[in-house]
């Protein structure tokens, strides 16, 4: 129960930033990008901040369907967390931290879908279609993931030690003091008789 606990406890922990910053940084962009009109480059311009209303789902695919995304990812999340409670080890921190963040950024873009009908994007790297902090979590989230299933999967059970053959040492314990000890027959000759 214990371990059920603080695994819960890690993945909330993970999520919420996620969450927060996701939320708060689409706030202040939107603002910025909104009143200067027009991107903002941060690396020449093969990376810059742009202003994108994203009605579909990862990369503008199916675009104007909210409802529809919505109810999905929505159930994305919740089989997510059935997996994470009842599939997934318990005693991985890795797969904690990886579900935590696809958690935290998943539920921000459900957040804004619910209250807005689409998602805030505004990074532009390249020719890669524009995305948003909580996308960037999601699929770190998810490449981690992919990654210790891939090339760590289970991990091994401790080995525990093998059982000390305690007879000697209960033999030796458990003898009564005050029983003479058995006669040693190397000192034991005719002479000690007398």
């Amino acid at each position: 129960m214990m371990i059920l606990r603080s695994r819960w406890m890690l993945l909330v922990l993970v999520a919420i930033p996620v969450f927060v910053i996701d939320q708060l940084s689409k706030v202040w962009l939107s603002d910025v990008l909104l009143r200067y009109n027009r991107p903002i480059p941060l690396l020449f311009d093969w990376v810059q901040l742009a202003y994108h209303e994203n009605t579909g789902v990862a990369f503008g695919l199916f675009p104007d369907q909210e409802g529809v995304l919505s109810v999905g990812a929505g159930l994305v999340l919740l089989l997510l967390a059935l997996t994470y409670q009842y599939v997934l080890p318990a005693d991985s921190r890795w797969i904690t931290v990886a579900v935590g963040m696809i958690f935290g950024g998943g539920l921000s873009n459900l957040v804004d879908r619910i209250r807005q009908g689409y998602v805030v994007d505004f990074i532009q790297f390249g020719w890669w279609p524009v995305f948003n902090l909580a996308d960037s979590a999601i699929t770190i989230g998810v490449a981690a993931l992919a990654f210790h299933i891939i090339f760590i999967g289970e991990e091994p059970a401790p080995t525990e030690p093998e059982p000390i053959d305690d007879e000697l040492l209960y033999e030796l314990l458990s003898h009564d003091p005050s029983i003479p000890a058995a006669i040693d027959v190397r000192t034991s000759g005719p002479e000690s008789l007398s």
